[in-house]
């Protein structure tokens, strides 16, 4: 076959010619423009196909690269924040199960040990810094505390001191050794109440007050201990009026001790309050617990002391309290009584209005 291009006026083509086997010769034509569109179609589509396989080959490239790429840059997100102690963010696992997976569920375990490491540890801190801190409070409280009743039994002391030195070296009249040895004996008495309360604190600091709890009635124990007092409140002519609700509940409690507190908070009322004031004690019940209130019309507490008032040795009026034979420790006794009794004391006050105290003990166990 012979093939050879022909070229006329008007196309171009490709003359095909041959010899068949009975002789006969066979020419065929074929226009070239036809063939070179079919070259051009077939190029174009060439193209696109590899366009398109270009652009699917690149989806597919950012696809894998983010899933790989993803769970590293989230892992890398879970260490900075690691790394400043904040744990908030977790790994997501992706559920692919690979070796990135893995390494997430791994680090998430990490950080979660390393949370409760550093929570235990900052707990651990505070306690400790707790822990100091009381120390020092303790400390200075005992220094304070030494210092108080150094002070507290100095002035009694010194007066023991000094009229005893005046009787032993000059001549008195009996009336004048009489006056000098009452107060030699006043000033021991004091100095003895001042010890057994401080014994008395010391006691309920260190647990060893041996107190039994039981069910007593308030109303007569406030009833007792207004007739205990009665002779006071007459030297005073003071009017006392005690009105106890009725149904009110025995209370569980320390009896001696509420005795105690009672006696303390109405010898107080008394002491304060001028001649012919008025005391008005009240007994009830409320919730789970009863209440003894104390309202008196004496000289009242100043509002800057009513929050140092329960503090030991403190006193509104030094001067005074010491003369009245106060040491300073009664309020303090009286709290720490009712605190391990499940027991409470407020105290509400104005200066020259008189004062409200209120005492809540519990009717049971609690």
């Amino acid at each position: 076959m012979e093939i050879k291009k022909v070229t006329t006026s008007s196309l171009n083509s490709i003359l095909l010619s041959g010899e068949l086997d009975n002789g006969y010769k066979i020419y065929i034509q074929i226009p070239i423009s036809a063939i070179e569109e079919s070259v051009r179609i077939s190029n174009n589509l060439l193209l696109i196909i590899g366009v398109i396989a270009i652009v699917i080959a690149g989806i597919a490239v950012s696809y894998v690269s983010r899933r790989f790429t993803n769970p590293i840059l989230e892992l890398n997100v879970i260490a900075n924040k690691m790394s400043k102690l904040d744990f908030s963010k977790k790994y997501e696992p992706t559920g692919s199960n690979d070796e990135i997976d893995e390494l997430g569920k791994s680090i998430n375990l990490m950080s979660q040990k390393l949370e409760g490491t550093i929570k235990q540890l900052r707990s651990s801190n505070v306690e400790l810094e707790r822990d100091i801190e009381e120390k020092s409070k303790i400390d200075e409280m005992r220094k304070q505390f030494i210092s108080d009743v150094s002070h507290e039994l100095k002035t009694p002391l010194t007066s023991i001191l000094g009229y005893s030195e005046t009787l032993a070296t000059s001549e008195y009249d009996k009336e004048l050794q009489t006056k000098f040895l009452n107060v030699i004996s006043s000033e021991a008495v004091r100095m003895t109440k001042l010890v057994n309360d401080l014994l008395t604190l010391s006691k309920y600091d260190n647990k060893k007050t041996n107190t039994e709890k039981t069910e007593f009635d308030l109303g007569e124990l406030v009833k007792q201990a207004q007739e205990n007092l009665q002779i006071e409140m007459d030297k005073k002519h003071q009017k006392v009026e005690c009105f106890v609700t009725a149904n009110v509940p025995n209370v569980y409690a320390d009896r001696d001790g509420i005795e105690r507190v009672v006696l303390n908070i109405l010898s107080n009322s008394i002491k304060y309050t001028g001649e012919g004031g008025t005391i008005k004690i009240y007994v009830g019940f409320v919730y789970n617990d009863a209440y003894i209130k104390v309202i008196d019309n004496g000289i009242g507490i100043p509002e800057e002391d009513l929050n140092k008032i329960f503090e030991r040795f403190y006193r509104v009026d030094k001067a005074r309290t010491r003369e009245m034979g106060g040491t300073g420790l009664g309020l303090s006794i009286a709290k720490e009584i009712l605190d391990q009794n499940n027991g409470r004391i407020d105290i509400k006050s104005k200066v020259h209005e008189g004062t409200e105290v209120v005492i809540t003990i519990p009717t049971k166990s609690k």
